[in-house]
């Protein structure tokens, strides 16, 4: 009897994500909460905690402001901000309907890399307002993770914190999606036998993810001549005057038009696919965005990582149908996923456990090669290129390789050893695994209701 599965169960199977959110998050309502850190013995010690004897530890740090990240839980606590204008591949829903989205992300940040995080959700879109808030929230956090907002003001943004604050700023959809995807294209080329210097790269999407991502790569080694991309009117190219119009606006479009597609190459994601080794997308929800005569139409063993969220552009089983070797996407519940929360809990947990003032690219680099070797050591094939969120010792190999990178740079504030390093990502991840499994045991964490 044949046990193949029929498109009509993968469809089924790709829409039960969203009908257990439906019904799960009302039961729940909300997916964090606020548990203290510290012991109440009894009531006598609010003194301490609280009037009169918490004075003396704020004036210490009235003295010595570095104290702040020895007296509160400052040290290991970021703040996911985000305005709703670009969220999960659904645009501009507002910053109300990205909240849960930044739970979300509060919830990977904890589980799986032992931080603290608190999601933020601004009521303005005005790209001088957000900076000015984020700068505003500064002596409250160790680290902003910049979540969801839309291009191009998100470059703004970010460069402009990176620059005027004194903690750690990031944009995930940026330097956290570019870590991830280096890592699975990295086992992904390994796997077909081809190197980065040499293969030809088509991008689908010129957003904040796709910018950060070439940027990634080419510091990395892949060759901006053999790279394609496509925006939503086309490839990219110095032939393209709107652009060329507009490089004031969006000076990162016109870089890429003349750093890449020496050829000249015109049309639009059909053309742009001809021929190539690796196909990166993050655009248009789809499916339908990618058709599969494209993809029959790209190199011998091709690669395709088609990673919008929630659906990708294609569906991995048309892709393999039309011919690609490997694929990708976003999506846990199929193979091959390449997304963010491999990376993000454990790139920040390197980072806040050297005190570094920022994370470069180097330290995200680090972190993909890392994640990359991790997937390698248990053994990787064609539908397992790269670690998943169960591995949890990923997550404390990588924060090791952000922390040992960060000092080599310079940006470190702390000097830990790699042991060091390794025995306090080691603690406080398994921390926070067992506290969750300790509330579901006992009963504060309820068991979901029968479907």
């Amino acid at each position: 009897m044949s046990t193949r599965v029929t498109k009509e169960e993968l469809l089924a199977k790709a829409r039960k994500p969203a009908e257990d959110a439906m019904r799960l998050h009302p039961f729940y309502r909300g997916k964090m909460q606020t548990v203290p850190r510290c012991t109440v013995r009894d009531f006598s010690d609010f003194a301490i905690w609280y009037t009169p004897g918490v004075a003396a530890p704020c004036l210490a740090i009235q003295k010595d402001k570095e104290k702040v990240y020895e007296y509160t839980s400052k040290w290991n606590t970021v703040a996911v901000v985000s305005d709703g204008t670009r969220v999960l591949g659904l645009g501009d829903i507002g910053p109300e309907a990205g909240m849960p989205v930044m739970e979300g992300k509060a919830l990977l940040f904890k589980y799986l890399g032992g931080v603290d995080a608190v999601p933020i959700c601004l009521g303005t879109k005005d790209p001088d307002q957000i900076i000015q808030a984020v700068k505003w929230l500064q002596p409250s956090f160790g680290g902003i993770n910049l979540e969801d907002i839309s291009n191009p003001k998100c470059f703004r943004i970010l460069d402009t914190l990176r620059k005027e604050m004194e903690i750690p700023v990031w944009h995930d959809d940026q330097q956290g999606t570019a870590a991830v995807t280096l890592a699975g294209l990295t086992n992904a080329l390994k796997i077909v036998g081809k190197k980065k210097e040499n293969v030809k790269l088509t991008v689908i999407g010129s957003g904040a993810a796709n910018v950060a991502i070439l940027r990634v790569l080419f510091t990395d080694g892949f060759k901006p001549a053999n790279t394609i991309v496509v925006d939503s009117k086309g490839i990219l190219s110095t032939n393209r005057s709107d652009l060329e119009a507009q490089r004031k606006e969006n000076p990162y479009k016109w870089d890429f038009c003349k750093r890449t597609n020496p050829e000249k190459r015109a049309g639009g994601i059909k053309e742009a696919l001809k021929g190539q080794d690796v196909c990166i997308a993050l655009s248009q929800s789809g499916p339908g965005t990618i058709l599969p005569e494209w993809v029959k139409g790209m190199a011998k063993d091709s690669i395709i990582f088609a990673c919008a969220n929630p659906i990708p552009e294609i569906w991995p089983w048309e892709a393999k149908e039309a011919g690609a070797r490997i694929v990708a996407t976003g999506r846990s519940d199929f193979p091959n996923q390449v997304n963010n929360s491999i990376g993000f809990p454990a790139i920040f947990r390197g980072t806040l456990d050297v005190r570094a003032t920022t994370i470069t690219d180097e330290m995200c680099i680090a972190a993909a090669h890392e994640l990359a070797q991790c997937a390698q050591d248990r053994g990787i094939d064609e539908d397992n290129i790269a670690p998943t969120m169960a591995e949890w010792e990923v997550a404390i190999r990588t924060a090791v390789a952000v922390g040992m990178k960060a000092q080599e740079q310079g940006v470190a504030r702390l000097k830990k050893s790699r042991k060091e390093l390794t025995q306090g990502a080691e603690k406080i991840i398994k921390e926070a695994r067992d506290i969750t499994n300790m509330m579901m045991r006992e009963g504060f964490i309820p068991p979901p209701p029968a479907e």
